[in-house]
């Protein structure tokens, strides 16, 4: 993802910020003691993952399921998938496998929430087929869409099919302006909605640490230099921290500017998070074999 990529990352202070004083009464709210965490990466096509699949490989989804238990699915961004079209998903991996779809462009980039509803209904109808693989979908607002326009966003939060896990992400600068920010993360917080974390070098801004339930959806950006591994060392000091303060769900998605280097920082995170909780997610393995960068 070249989104938030820097020239220089060596520039960037990567030091996660402290929580926003809500998450923890956010957290403090949560019941139970389950703790559901999944990682992955946000394709599986074979020409990002370069070096991930074994040769002659023919079914990439039906490969990546047996190494990673989700996906950030972004193939929904940029087509409507159609009922039959999910089945063939998810049918293609196991049954403790998750979805995490993205919203159609339709909906965010194009009408910019405008007059939605079908599609929208098209949409939450395609998706529920996932049944219980289906782990959350997300909306990602263009960078462009602004506070002015937070009636949209409100109106949209309402009239969202309560079945279906939201989660959002804003990305114009407006909005994590103090007064902007805690608004839009109140509307979440009453509608029980996501509020997506993005960790990139060159927008630090969207690392908020403001949590508006007991899920925790991070993306995480990596910038294929050296830090990464130690950012990776910290998240997981954060949510050790939100575990114990209640978080209940963890999506943690990994990113890369040059992509095929995901599986393999993945896989570190996920050793580093079964030692720490005693988990035992299968940790996704290279084909070919390759330095981190």
């Amino acid at each position: 993802m070249k989104f938030g990529q820097v020239a220089d990352p060596s520039q960037i202070d990567f030091t996660l910020p402290k929580d926003h004083p809500k998450t923890q009464e956010i957290l403090g709210k949560s019941k139970g003691k389950d703790f559901n965490i999944y990682i992955g990466c946000a394709k599986w096509n074979k020409t990002d993952l370069k070096g991930f699949y074994p040769k002659g490989t023919k079914d990439e989804l039906k490969y990546y399921a047996t190494q990673f238990n989700s996906i950030e699915l972004n193939a929904t961004f940029y087509s409507l998938p159609s009922p039959e079209q999910v089945l063939t998903w998810k049918e293609k991996t196991p049954p403790t496998f998750k979805f995490f779809p993205k919203i159609t462009n339709t909906v965010s980039h194009f009408r910019r929430l405008i007059n939605v509803t079908d599609v929208v209904t098209d949409y939450a109808t395609s998706v529920l087929n996932f049944g219980d693989q289906l782990g959350m979908v997300f909306l990602q607002l263009h960078d462009n869409f602004k506070p002015k326009d937070f009636d949209r966003v409100e109106k949209f939060v309402k009239d969202w099919p309560k079945e279906v896990p939201l989660a959002i992400e804003v990305r114009s600068a407006e909005w994590f302006e103090e007064e902007n920010f805690e608004k839009f993360s109140q509307l979440l917080e009453e509608n029980n909605i996501a509020n997506i974390i993005v960790d990139t070098a060159g927008r630090r801004d969207m690392l908020h640490m403001r949590l508006t339930s007991d899920t925790a959806f991070v993306r995480y950006v990596g910038a294929n230099a050296d830090s990464d591994y130690a950012r990776l060392d910290d998240w997981l000091e954060r949510i050790k921290l939100w575990k114990e303060e209640g978080l209940k769900n963890l999506y943690f998605f990994v990113h890369q500017n040059v992509e095929l280097a995901s599986p393999l920082l993945s896989a570190y995170f996920i050793e580093k998070i079964n030692e720490a909780f005693g988990t035992e997610i299968h940790v996704p393995v290279m084909a070919e074999t390759k330095t981190l960068f």
